[in-house]
């Protein structure tokens, strides 16, 4: 049965050439005048797509998108701006309309738009991925999060999400994804602040073989890897001014020009965001362009501290404890009553991922699967501190031997990993008496082993 589809235009032209082009791709297309003409259609049959201009002469656009979102939510709301006019396509997109196009009209954006909404149109219930399968909790500061993650998905419009750091922002950014129409599309997060400020802008757009020394070959950039999918920006406060002009350019105009090539390439991508950050202050500060900010924070949705989800502690926990039972394929861990207690009483300044550390740390120290309220080591200035005989003379902090040319992490891995293939070739591999000359539980040494990829099993 083919798709229909109502679409409002007071220029004769623009109304026949949607109703070819929607013709083309499969679609039964009802042409409408005006809003009055547009309400006696929606009163006759149903429509699984509406495409709208904004101004109308017996009424505006938003309007007619405000009564849909009452009347019908379920369905699709696209709308038709001027050229350039991104503040007009915002208010849309906070009235709850799907997403926006320019005029004059681009056929492949909009034949890109239209097959976008009607696969959201056309999923069956059933089909869409349950955010519960990345989210977790019952509180209910999950449960309404839950709520507009559901409603978010069934829009193009950009998202922030704020929230402290190791809350889950990227979680929310999948589950974003994946319960609207670009599910089956590509989902690209970025960390912003992980990339070298002379490098941002061939990672984001890409480069032609030739455009500067080393550029050897053609690269793809994160918004070509992104198309007709989701493009994640965590930690966007981080990225330098210069690169902030260039994205609100191309988020406007959907299109990017990778260094080096004469020409623009069109995207279909929805833009996601996120930071720590409190980006109001960092505007006042001169760090973020308040342009960019309201291109990006067009709905904006918080993810609650672990603080207060306190339901949703021993919740997780017992989540992360059987992922790592079933990582190292080992018996669960439990805790005992006065862990429990440590963890509902701890403040959990890094959320989700503090907690997620911190029951790894125990799991892999504790002794007769039982997790103690001494294995958790929650004491709230927590370190570990390095052993004094690493420590040189003068040079407070600095590990004897390290010289900053790679991270200290990578160093510290490097002789953990001469530490244990040590004291297995003096065990002749015998994993238990290794774990025993180390002084470690066995599951300690299981975990370090896989940790380092040294486990051949």
């Amino acid at each position: 049965m083919p798709h229909h589809a109502l679409i409002i235009d007071d220029e004769p032209d623009i109304l026949e050439l949607l109703d070819i082009t929607l013709s083309r791709m499969g679609i039964v297309a009802f042409k409408a005048k005006d809003i009055h003409a547009a309400d006696e259609q929606l009163e006759k049959n149903r429509f699984d797509l509406c495409l709208t201009d904004m101004k109308l002469p017996d009424g505006n656009g938003i309007d007619l998108v405000k009564k849909l979102q009452l009347t019908q939510p379920k369905l699709p709301v696209a709308v038709f701006t001027a050229h350039g006019n991104m503040d007009t396509a915002i208010e849309a997109m906070k009235a709850g309309a799907f997403d926006f196009i320019n005029k004059p009209v681009d056929l492949e954006q909009l034949r890109a738009l239209v097959n976008s909404a009607l696969s959201l149109s056309s999923a069956e219930p059933e089909s869409v991925v349950n955010d519960s399968e990345l989210i977790k909790g019952q509180s209910k500061g999950v449960i309404e999060l839950k709520g507009k993650i559901k409603k978010l998905s069934r829009s193009q419009a950009p998202v922030f999400i704020s929230g402290e750091s190791g809350s889950g922002k990227e979680l929310v950014a999948r589950s974003i994804h994946l319960q609207g129409p670009r599910a089956e599309k590509p989902f690209i997060a970025v960390n912003c602040g992980a990339i070298p400020s002379d490098l941002v802008e061939s990672e984001f757009f890409g480069y032609k073989k030739g455009s500067f020394t080393g550029a050897q070959t053609d690269k793809q950039g994160l918004f070509q890897a992104a198309n007709g999918g989701t493009l994640f920006l965590d930690e966007i406060a981080d990225l330098p001014l210069d690169m902030q002009v260039k994205l609100l350019r191309a988020i406007q105009e959907k299109a990017v020009r990778a260094i080096g090539d004469s020409v623009e390439t069109k995207i279909d991508v929805r833009i996601l965001s996120a930071s720590h950050k409190d980006l109001p202050k960092a505007i006042q500060d001169g760090l973020f362009r308040a342009d960019l900010y309201y291109r990006v924070n067009v709905i904006e949705v918080s993810v609650p501290p672990l603080r207060e989800r306190e339901g949703d502690i021993l919740l997780l926990t017992d989540y992360f404890l059987k992922s790592f039972a079933e990582e190292m394929q080992t018996p669960q861990a439990n805790l005992s009553d006065s862990a429990k207690q440590a963890l509902l009483n701890y403040d959990f300044p890094g959320n989700v991922r503090e907690l997620e550390n911190i029951l790894e740390r125990a799991f892999t120290l504790c002794d007769n699967n039982e997790i103690t309220e001494q294995d958790l080591q929650l004491s709230p200035i927590y370190k570990e501190q390095l052993p004094k005989s690493t420590k040189r003379s003068g040079d407070a902090g600095q590990i004897a031997g390290y010289d900053g040319s790679v991270s200290i992490d990578e160093y510290l891995e490097e002789i953990e990993k001469e530490i244990l293939l040590s004291a297995l070739e003096e065990n002749r591999w015998n994993r238990t008496s290794t774990a025993k000359s180390l002084g470690i539980t066995f599951r300690s040494l299981r975990y370090r082993l896989k940790k380092l990829g040294l486990d051949n099993d």
